[in-house]
């Protein structure tokens, strides 16, 4: 499937389950939001940039680990309640929080390193959080399988990731091209949840992909 088909099957995905994916993540995406305008405001304008990066650890790996509960099971025509998932979530945290936060080190890490290593980390880390929730690896396996699996899909990936994240940062900058710094603490609290809510749609995109790339050798294996 190339990466046209794969979004259109996304967004038709996404627009179908779209009170669902509301009632489950949002609540959480605000949170964060706020969590982030509450250290903005008590650290200034010059806080630590670790600070950030422990609020997203915080509540990142609570609504991801449940949305990509909820497109597997959506997946397979069942409807879970909202609270299981998130306990389900819940149970996931400690070891989504450090894929997450290894993950995140080893981007930086690579952006840092004239920005291309960063992207093609980006890339060949995509499916570790699907593996960790939906396979149930620890975290340094799941970066093992991901990058397994992403081997011979980058283009794929990557034309996918941009497609979609491209729009988002762009919308982004002109947001804050329009409403820039100091902003209204409640006006900062919608832009910021507005934001990361849209990014879910790239969780879909990527579910919808791992899905995809993951079922092909069982599809090879089973006609040989």
């Amino acid at each position: 499937m190339n990466p046209l088909d794969v979004l259109r099957d996304s967004l038709y995905f996404f627009k179908r389950n779209l009170s669902g994916i509301v009632a489950l993540c949002l609540p959480l995406v605000v949170i964060e939001a706020l969590l982030q305008q509450l250290v903005d405001h008590t650290q200034g304008p010059e806080a630590f940039p670790g600070y950030s990066v422990i609020v997203g650890l915080l509540v990142y790996p609570l609504y991801t680990a449940a949305l990509i509960l909820f497109l597997d099971a959506r997946s397979r025509g069942e409807s879970p309640r909202t609270r299981d998932l998130l306990a389900a979530s819940a149970s996931l945290w400690p070891r989504f929080a450090l894929l997450t936060a290894v993950n995140t080190l080893m981007i930086l890490v690579g952006l840092s390193l004239y920005f291309l290593p960063g992207i093609w980390l980006m890339v060949m880390l995509a499916f570790a959080e699907y593996l960790l929730v939906l396979r149930n690896l620890a975290p340094l396996a799941a970066i093992r399988e991901s990058m397994r699996l992403a081997r011979g899909n980058f283009l794929r990936i990557l034309v996918c990731i941009l497609c979609v994240m491209g729009p988002l940062w762009l919308l982004k900058g002109v947001t804050f091209s329009l409403y820039p710094s100091p902003q209204n603490p409640v006006l900062s609290v919608l832009i910021e949840s507005a934001h990361s809510f849209l990014q879910l749609f790239t969780s879909v995109v990527l579910f919808r992909l791992f899905m995809l790339i993951s079922e092909a050798p069982d599809k090879t294996q089973g006609n040989a």
